[in-house]
């Protein structure tokens, strides 16, 4: 797999992997025991075991062999967009609540995939409507284990690990160890990999490596405060994260009447606006992600600088979590504890370096992101590539390749992130204008 594996790292941009990712890939490849893989967040662990999948996948058939079982649809999209951007022969595709079971049973009756991604409940329902053959899968992946077999999954994770006759191997992933595997999950005489005892500690004890700063607020609501901290931080890319679906609402509300971009996401919205925001949170049209928990698992924003804790985090696994989203793959990046009168920093907390008060001056301004997003109306069911939207926006907007930024096409419809001062003018350009010889909907995405 020499010649592969090194056309692999070159589309990835990476020159090689970390010892974590040599050792998964060498017990799954070389063992035929059960895996456990547990190493700090950002590190790549999904890479550690979808690159020897890839190996032990059979591309020349048409049967799922591997289910990739996660606990939402982020990392679903997220981890299969991660195997398509190998190149390799193996295909797959993602599966999850939310939207029509039929409409993806359709895309696996036309990709024929090799690996799902999908969530607990989804994947049971393919199963059992036959949609996806249960005889032919070998391998199950648990991302985020200890969230996966959390009891609130417990039913659902029961019931897809006992109705696959032909499973071989189980591969169990996370940044966090659970407390107990469950017994359905029958795990056989398994391979642990652990990252060095240095990163186990920082795990263990809360110290994710990032620098923390505590910043004081003199009212019990911390709003004010946060503006002022958001001021200091410019056009750079920072996550607020609160515990309550409400006060992300409020949170986001006060900000965006205050002049920021905000992004928002948390349970109680609809996954076509949870993905619209990720989307301008992630192409740079929005610096601010205001979010609850949902946003410390499956995101994986490689520019994210700064993490804010408005709400004190429920425990030092929602600690490590959310602090992971940053300094991914050895990139900088910071937190910062926002305390009231009352509250204090949790002992769970290390890495701490002192106080930091952000600048009071009244003329800042929220600074305007780089980037805005457009939405077109097709997507890949109706032939769209990305080439065919650089070259549209190009010819018909006016634009240059340079102004054109992040393009994700999906199944029906496709986001593009173009130069905000354009923006304006290439929406009027493009105006009735066809793509690909078809008329569609083509608007700003706010």
């Amino acid at each position: 797999m020499t010649m592969q594996i090194n056309e692999i790292f070159r589309r990835l941009g990476i020159a090689g992997l970390s010892p974590m990712q040599q050792a998964a890939g060498k017990a799954i490849r070389e063992t035929d025991k059960d895996v456990v893989i547990l190493s700090p967040t950002g590190t790549g662990k999904t890479l550690a075991y979808l690159l020897p999948l890839i190996d032990r996948v059979d591309a020349s058939s048409d049967t799922v062999q591997a289910l990739v079982v996660v606990p939402g649809r982020e990392l679903a999209l997220q981890s299969d967009n991660v195997l398509k951007q190998t190149g390799s022969q193996v295909r797959s595709t993602a599966c999850y609540g939310g939207r029509p079971a039929m409409e993806e049973h359709k895309v696996i009756r036309r990709v024929r995939p090799h690996v799902v991604f999908g969530t607990p409940g989804r994947l049971n329902d393919h199963l059992d409507k036959d949609n996806i053959s249960r005889y032919g899968i070998r391998y199950v992946v648990i991302d985020e284990f200890d969230k996966c077999l959390e009891m609130g999954f417990h039913n659902e994770m029961a019931k897809l690990m006992r109705s696959l006759p032909g499973l071989r191997r189980r591969i169990l992933v996370s940044a966090t160890d659970a407390d107990e595997i469950p017994s359905f999950v029958s795990m056989k005489t398994a391979v642990r990999i652990e990252s060095l005892p240095t990163d186990c500690d920082r795990r263990e004890t809360g110290d994710v490596g990032v620098p923390v700063s505590v910043v004081h607020s003199p009212m019990k609501d911390k709003l004010g405060t946060l503006r002022q901290l958001l001021l200091q931080m410019g056009q750079e890319s920072s996550v607020v994260f609160l515990n309550f679906r409400d006060s992300v609402e409020r949170t986001a509300d006060f900000l965006e009447a205050g002049g920021f971009t905000v992004s928002r996401l948390h349970g109680a919205m609809e996954q076509k606006d949870r993905e619209a925001s990720l989307y301008r949170f992630a192409n740079g049209s929005a610096n601010v992600l205001v979010a609850t928990d949902l946003a410390s698992r499956g995101l994986d924003i490689p520019d994210i600088r700064n993490i804010i804790h408005y709400h004190l985090p429920l425990d030092a696994d929602a600690y490590t979590h959310r602090t992971g989203r940053t300094a991914r793959w050895q990139a900088s990046g910071r937190a910062f504890f926002l305390l009231g009168p009352e509250e204090t920093l949790p002992n769970y907390v290390n890495n701490v370096t002192g106080d930091f008060e952000p600048d009071a001056a009244s003329d800042l301004q929220p600074p305007m992101p780089r980037m805005a997003t457009i939405y077109i109306g097709k997507g890949k069911k109706d032939k769209l590539s990305k080439g065919d939207i650089v070259g549209f926006l190009c010819k018909k907007g006016g634009l240059s390749p340079e102004d054109i930024g992040r393009i994700d096409v999906k199944e029906r419809y496709a986001y593009v992130a173009v130069s905000r001062v354009y923006i304006e003018e290439v929406l009027a350009a493009v105006k009735g204008e066809k793509i690909k010889g078809i008329k569609t909907v083509i608007e700003s995405v706010k």
